[in-house]
């Protein structure tokens, strides 16, 4: 199989340049591939340096994804934080795959995995990827997203995804360029919100629907959950951890209600944001809830005892330390957040 790929450089520093898919070109041969690239000229590619292509070379490399349920497939990211060794692959990503097209769950921190989404969706199938769910406005679940919307796919986000996105995508990509490298982030942008989910709606794939729910403010103010009506397979993004501690980015007192709530949906496994990549239901929400139970008590505690916030966020869960991964590179955030919320009960 061949694809067509160009070289594009950063404006501001010529010498760092990579190689980014144009998707939609692949074809059995190089020259079928030419053929193709012929009758659909490559669109401009504003404020990037062109160094090279568009050319027609074998396809490159798939990301990994295992099959969890008949259609249903998961990709699972490194427990770290973002580098140079790992590029920015630390979440959990999903394919779901129906009759008439597939939907992608989760994108990845920047656009080469998302390339690396749609080989792997091409080694599956031919059929097109209609849809792209990002589950919540983290930067490791929605920077793969722009090659899946050049490709065709509507993507669907909570209604204040396009908003939250907007206001952080600046200091994200600038975060992500220092952790990971400015190359490796060539080509990555926000994608568009195609489709607002404000409370709940259906995407059909053809012989198999996803139930896409919008949730209030819990880990994010942006977060969804996607169940597969057909395998039962639900997945929650980072409304719920496994190893990786949960870090907190909205409401901790709304992320136990919206919990309490998501075990009673009924599922044969849930994939959660980090971790997993299946665990049982709802079973496998209980360590999020016994943290989150833990920092709301401590906080709740420290507050009672009129300790100020610099003071108080070296004990608040403390007893969490050894049952999670990257415990102190969050906790502490964590702390603050649930400090800041619950000293105005």
């Amino acid at each position: 199989m061949f694809e067509v790929i160009v070289t594009l450089c950063l404006a501001a520093a010529p010498g760092i340049c990579r190689d980014i898919l144009l998707p939609g070109h692949e074809a059995a041969t190089e020259a079928a591939c030419l053929a193709a690239l012929e009758r659909t000229p490559v669109a401009a590619l504003p404020e990037r340096v062109i160094a090279g292509g568009p050319v027609c070379v074998p396809v490159g490399e798939a990301l990994g994804f295992d099959e969890v349920a008949p259609g249903v497939l998961v990709h699972v990211g490194a427990i770290a934080e973002a580098d140079g060794e790992n590029g920015g692959d630390m979440a959990n990503l999903g394919i779901v795959i129906g009759t008439r097209s597939v939907a992608v769950i989760d994108t990845g921190s920047a656009r080469w995995m998302g390339e690396a989404i749609w080989r792997a969706v091409r080694a599956r199938t031919g059929l097109p990827v209609s849809h792209v769910i990002l589950t919540h406005m983290h930067p490791d679940h929605v920077f793969g997203a722009t090659v899946l919307a050049e490709a065709g796919a509507k993507v669907v986000g909570h209604e204040g995804l396009a908003r939250a996105l907007a206001d952080r995508q600046e200091n994200y990509l600038e975060s992500l360029a220092a952790r990971i490298g400015a190359g490796r982030l060539i080509g990555t942008a926000v994608a568009p919100v195609d489709v607002e989910v404000a409370d709940a709606t259906e995407i059909d794939l053809g012989g198999r629907v996803l139930e896409v729910r919008a949730w209030p403010a819990a880990h994010t103010g942006t977060d969804l959950t996607v169940l597969d009506r057909d395998s039962g397979v639900l997945f929650v993004g980072d409304l719920v951890f496994d190893k990786h501690l949960p870090t907190l980015d909205g409401s901790l007192r709304g992320w136990q209600v919206v919990l309490a709530e998501l075990v009673t949906i009924p599922a044969s496994g849930v994939v959660p944001g980090h971790g997993g990549p299946v665990l049982p239901w709802p079973d496998g929400a209980q360590d999020t809830a016994r943290y989150l139970d833990v920092l709301a008590q401590d906080t709740h505690a420290a507050i009672g005892r009129g300790e100020r916030l610099s003071d108080a966020v070296a004990g608040i869960a403390a007893e969490e330390r050894d049952r999670w991964q990257l415990f102190d590179e969050h906790n502490a955030r964590n702390a603050t957040v649930a400090f800041t919320e619950l000293e105005w009960e």
